[in-house]
Protein backbone atom coordinates (compact mmCIF):
# COMPACT_ATOMS: atom_id res chain seq x y z
CA UNK A 1 0.00 0.00 0.00
CA UNK A 2 1.42 3.60 -0.92
CA UNK A 3 1.44 6.38 1.11
CA UNK A 4 -1.00 9.52 0.48
CA UNK A 5 1.26 12.40 -0.66
CA UNK A 6 0.56 15.97 -0.07
CA UNK A 7 1.10 17.16 -3.55
CA UNK A 8 -1.42 14.90 -5.19
CA UNK A 9 -3.75 16.23 -2.13
CA UNK A 10 -2.73 19.69 -2.81
CA UNK A 11 -3.16 19.20 -6.74
CA UNK A 12 -6.69 17.96 -6.45
CA UNK A 13 -7.39 20.86 -4.21
CA UNK A 14 -6.44 23.06 -6.59
CA UNK A 15 -8.10 21.55 -9.43
CA UNK A 16 -11.51 21.30 -7.68
CA UNK A 17 -11.19 24.86 -6.41
CA UNK A 18 -10.26 26.38 -10.15
CA UNK A 19 -13.08 24.39 -11.63
CA UNK A 20 -15.65 24.88 -9.24
CA UNK A 21 -14.57 28.88 -9.13
CA UNK A 22 -15.02 28.74 -12.45
CA UNK A 23 -18.23 26.56 -12.83
CA UNK A 24 -19.49 29.08 -10.42
CA UNK A 25 -18.75 31.88 -12.44
CA UNK A 26 -20.50 30.31 -15.04
CA UNK A 27 -23.48 29.56 -13.22
CA UNK A 28 -23.75 33.22 -11.70
CA UNK A 29 -24.26 34.51 -14.88
CA UNK A 30 -27.19 32.41 -15.80
CA UNK A 31 -29.28 33.32 -12.92
CA UNK A 32 -28.06 31.65 -9.27
CA UNK A 33 -25.51 29.91 -7.71
CA UNK A 34 -26.20 26.57 -6.29
CA UNK A 35 -25.89 26.94 -2.21
CA UNK A 36 -23.24 25.63 0.20
CA UNK A 37 -25.19 23.31 2.37
CA UNK A 38 -24.73 23.80 6.25
CA UNK A 39 -24.47 20.41 6.75
CA UNK A 40 -21.18 20.13 4.15
CA UNK A 41 -18.83 21.47 7.30
CA UNK A 42 -20.48 18.95 9.65
CA UNK A 43 -20.52 16.29 8.23
CA UNK A 44 -16.23 16.69 7.12
CA UNK A 45 -16.36 17.12 10.84
CA UNK A 46 -17.92 14.03 11.84
CA UNK A 47 -15.72 12.02 9.48
CA UNK A 48 -12.23 14.08 11.05
CA UNK A 49 -13.39 12.84 14.24
CA UNK A 50 -13.81 9.42 13.47
CA UNK A 51 -10.28 9.48 11.88
CA UNK A 52 -9.29 10.78 15.01
CA UNK A 53 -10.28 8.62 17.03
CA UNK A 54 -9.79 6.10 15.25
CA UNK A 55 -6.26 6.56 15.35
CA UNK A 56 -6.49 7.45 18.98
CA UNK A 57 -7.13 4.16 19.45
CA UNK A 58 -5.25 1.88 17.43
CA UNK A 59 -2.42 3.72 18.87
CA UNK A 60 -3.02 2.87 21.91
CA UNK A 61 -3.49 -0.67 21.56
CA UNK A 62 -0.57 -0.57 19.45
CA UNK A 63 1.31 0.54 22.20
CA UNK A 64 -0.03 -1.93 24.67
CA UNK A 65 0.97 -4.50 22.54
CA UNK A 66 4.26 -3.42 21.95
CA UNK A 67 4.46 -3.39 25.56
CA UNK A 68 3.24 -6.30 26.58
CA UNK A 69 1.04 -5.47 29.11
CA UNK A 70 -1.15 -7.98 30.73
CA UNK A 71 -4.46 -8.22 29.02
CA UNK A 72 -3.64 -6.23 25.67
CA UNK A 73 -6.02 -6.65 23.11
CA UNK A 74 -4.17 -6.39 19.63
CA UNK A 75 -4.66 -5.31 16.57
CA UNK A 76 -5.22 -7.59 13.84
CA UNK A 77 -3.08 -6.61 10.69
CA UNK A 78 -6.27 -6.61 8.07
CA UNK A 79 -8.34 -4.02 10.49
CA UNK A 80 -5.42 -1.87 10.53
CA UNK A 81 -5.40 -1.88 6.62
CA UNK A 82 -9.13 -1.39 6.40
CA UNK A 83 -8.44 1.61 8.82
CA UNK A 84 -5.63 3.37 6.23
CA UNK A 85 -7.67 2.52 3.39
CA UNK A 86 -10.84 4.50 5.15
CA UNK A 87 -8.65 7.07 5.75
CA UNK A 88 -6.80 7.51 2.30
CA UNK A 89 -10.37 7.59 0.41
CA UNK A 90 -11.43 10.19 3.08
CA UNK A 91 -8.57 12.31 2.54
CA UNK A 92 -8.67 12.00 -1.24
CA UNK A 93 -12.89 13.12 -1.26
CA UNK A 94 -11.89 15.69 1.41
CA UNK A 95 -9.63 17.01 -1.02
CA UNK A 96 -11.60 17.23 -3.98
CA UNK A 97 -14.94 18.27 -1.36
CA UNK A 98 -13.08 21.47 0.23
CA UNK A 99 -11.51 22.42 -3.35
CA UNK A 100 -15.07 22.40 -4.66
CA UNK A 101 -16.11 24.37 -1.92
CA UNK A 102 -13.10 26.72 -1.98
CA UNK A 103 -13.85 27.77 -5.19
CA UNK A 104 -17.05 28.60 -4.60
CA UNK A 105 -15.72 30.75 -1.96
CA UNK A 106 -13.66 32.49 -3.70
CA UNK A 107 -16.03 33.53 -6.41
CA UNK A 108 -18.49 34.44 -3.23
CA UNK A 109 -15.90 36.89 -1.64
CA UNK A 110 -16.61 39.85 -4.60
CA UNK A 111 -20.15 39.97 -2.64
CA UNK A 112 -19.66 39.79 0.93
CA UNK A 113 -22.09 42.96 1.27
CA UNK A 114 -25.04 40.42 0.23
CA UNK A 115 -25.98 38.42 3.74
CA UNK A 116 -26.96 35.21 1.86
CA UNK A 117 -23.86 35.16 -0.07
CA UNK A 118 -21.20 36.06 3.48
CA UNK A 119 -23.49 33.06 4.80
CA UNK A 120 -22.57 30.86 1.92
CA UNK A 121 -19.09 32.04 1.68
CA UNK A 122 -18.83 31.63 5.52
CA UNK A 123 -20.47 27.80 5.28
CA UNK A 124 -18.10 27.25 2.20
CA UNK A 125 -14.69 28.07 4.62
CA UNK A 126 -16.22 26.00 7.43
CA UNK A 127 -16.05 23.25 4.75
CA UNK A 128 -12.50 24.14 3.68
CA UNK A 129 -11.26 23.69 7.12
CA UNK A 130 -13.36 20.56 8.07
CA UNK A 131 -11.32 19.22 4.99
CA UNK A 132 -8.19 19.86 6.07
CA UNK A 133 -9.14 18.27 9.20
CA UNK A 134 -10.16 15.24 7.80
CA UNK A 135 -6.97 15.37 5.79
CA UNK A 136 -5.00 15.74 9.06
CA UNK A 137 -6.55 13.20 10.75
CA UNK A 138 -6.35 10.80 7.79
CA UNK A 139 -2.33 11.27 7.35
CA UNK A 140 -2.58 10.62 11.50
CA UNK A 141 -4.19 7.10 11.25
CA UNK A 142 -1.50 6.59 8.15
CA UNK A 143 0.87 7.56 10.04
CA UNK A 144 -0.15 5.24 13.35
CA UNK A 145 -0.66 2.26 11.17
CA UNK A 146 2.66 2.50 9.41
CA UNK A 147 4.91 -0.78 9.85
CA UNK A 148 8.22 -0.24 11.72
CA UNK A 149 11.25 0.15 9.22
CA UNK A 150 14.00 -2.54 8.61
CA UNK A 151 16.77 -1.72 11.53
CA UNK A 152 18.95 -4.82 10.04
CA UNK A 153 22.46 -3.58 9.69
CA UNK A 154 23.51 -7.36 8.77
CA UNK A 155 24.14 -8.71 5.02
CA UNK A 156 21.19 -9.90 3.32
CA UNK A 157 21.32 -13.93 3.84
CA UNK A 158 22.41 -15.43 0.70
CA UNK A 159 20.31 -17.09 -1.59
Amino acid sequence: MKQLRLKVLAGLFLVAGILSWGASRLWDSVGTLPSVPLAAPVVLAVIAAVLAATALSLRARLKAQRERRPGAKGVEPLMAARAVVFGQASALVAALVAGMYGGIGVFLLASLDVPARRDQALYAALSVAAGIGVIAAALFLEHVCKLPEDDDEGPAPAA
